[in-house]
């Protein structure tokens, strides 16, 4: 089993910086690929970027690219989200989430079995 509990949300104003951490126990964390998901009121969960187990591989949705980084850190047992340029539309709710494996076919939920309780991410206008 893994747990997952994620750090770092809050208000921030628009063009602002947050970086969110996901700090994972159970499971050898360099066994599995990580990532973040998003969920806004009324919206779907979305994949945000995700990482494979060596932090070699990288995914962005076409909506962050350019302005979030996902990045790992094997010994700390913990994945990072850096979210710069920060827009109202990326208020959300935010999630972390452990894969099946190491690698990722492709980045739906149902690839991620593990998740975290979520943290909220603000963006004022």
């Amino acid at each position: 089993q893994v747990q997952l509990v994620e750090s770092g949300g809050g208000l921030v104003q628009a063009g602002g910086s947050l970086r969110l951490s996901c700090a994972a126990s159970g499971r050898t964390f360099g066994s599995y690929a990580m990532g973040w998901f998003r969920q806004a009121p009324g919206k779907e969960r979305d994949v945000v970027a995700a990482i494979n187990w060596s932090g070699g591989s990288t995914y962005y949705a076409d909506s962050v690219k350019g302005r979030f980084t996902i990045s790992r850190d094997n010994a700390k047992n913990t994945v990072y989200l850096q979210m710069n340029s920060l827009k109202p539309e990326d208020t959300a709710v935010y999630y972390c989430a452990g894969g099946r494996g190491p690698f990722l076919s492709d980045y739906g939920m149902d690839q991620f079995p593990y998740w975290g309780q979520g943290t909220q991410v603000t963006v004022s206008s």
